[in-house]
C-alpha cells in the first residue's frame, strides 16, 4: 500500500512538472523577459552614438576650400569658445601642411634641377612658418555653443579659407621674404600659379 502511495505521489509530482514545463504561460512570460532584457541591458558596450555639429562633406576640406572644426569646454563660455577656434584653426593648418608636403614632393618629380629642390624646401618653410602664425582670409562657417546641468560650455566651430586667397597670400609672402633667391622665387610661383589655376578652374 505504501508503495502504491508512494508511485501515485511520484506520479503526480511528475505530471505537475510536466504540466508546468509546457504550460505556455510561462513561456510567454520567459519570452517577454529575455525581449524585455535585450532591448534594455544589451545596449553597445561603447555607449550610445552622438552626432556632433557640423560633419558632413558641408564641413570636409574641397578643391575650393580648406575646412576645419574645433570644439572646447569650459566652465566660461568666453574660454569655450577660444578653444574651439583654437582647434579648428590648428585642424586648418595641419591640413594646408599636408597639402603643401605632396604638393611641392608631386612638383619637385614633375621638375628637374638643384634650384628647384632648394625652392620647394624654402616653399615649405615659407609655408610651415606662414600657417603656424597666421592663417589669412579665415571665415567661421558654422558656431554652436552649448550650457550643460553643471553648468559649463561646450562649442563647436567650423572653419573656412578660400585656396586661391591663401595660394595668393603665400605668393606676396614670398616676394617680401629677403631669405627667397630670385630663381627661388620664380619656381615657388610657378607652383601656386599652378594650384591656383587648379582651384580656380573647377
Amino acid at each position: 500500500m505504501r508503495s502504491l502511495a508512494r508511485h501515485s505521489l511520484i506520479a503526480n509530482y511528475l505530471i505537475r512538472f510536466v504540466m508546468r514545463l509546457f504550460n505556455p504561460f510561462p513561456l510567454i512570460s520567459v519570452a517577454l523577459s529575455l525581449i524585455l532584457l535585450c532591448t534594455t541591458g544589451c545596449s553597445n558596450p561603447l555607449g550610445k552614438s552622438v552626432k556632433e555639429p557640423f560633419t558632413g562633406s558641408k564641413y570636409e576640406s574641397n578643391n575650393r576650400y580648406y575646412r576645419g572644426t574645433g570644439n572646447g569646454s569650459s566652465q566660461m563660455d568666453n574660454v569655450a569658445q577660444s578653444q574651439a577656434e583654437l582647434r579648428a584653426r590648428q585642424q586648418l593648418a595641419q591640413q594646408v601642411q599636408t597639402n603643401f608636403e605632396v604638393v611641392t614632393d608631386d612638383y619637385q618629380r614633375s621638375t628637374s634641377g638643384e634650384h628647384v629642390d632648394e625652392a620647394m624646401n624654402r616653399f615649405e618653410t615659407l609655408a610651415r612658418e606662414i600657417t603656424s602664425s597666421n592663417l589669412v582670409d579665415i571665415r567661421i562657417i558654422g558656431s554652436e555653443k552649448y550650457l550643460a546641468d553643471d553648468g559649463s560650455y561646450t562649442c563647436y566651430v567650423a572653419m573656412e579659407i578660400k585656396k586661391n586667397a591663401m595660394y595668393r597670400y603665400l605668393k606676396k609672402q614670398a616676394k617680401l621674404n629677403k631669405n627667397v633667391t630670385e630663381s627661388e622665387l620664380i619656381e615657388i610661383e610657378n607652383l601656386l600659379n599652378q594650384l591656383i589655376e587648379e582651384v580656380e578652374s573647377d
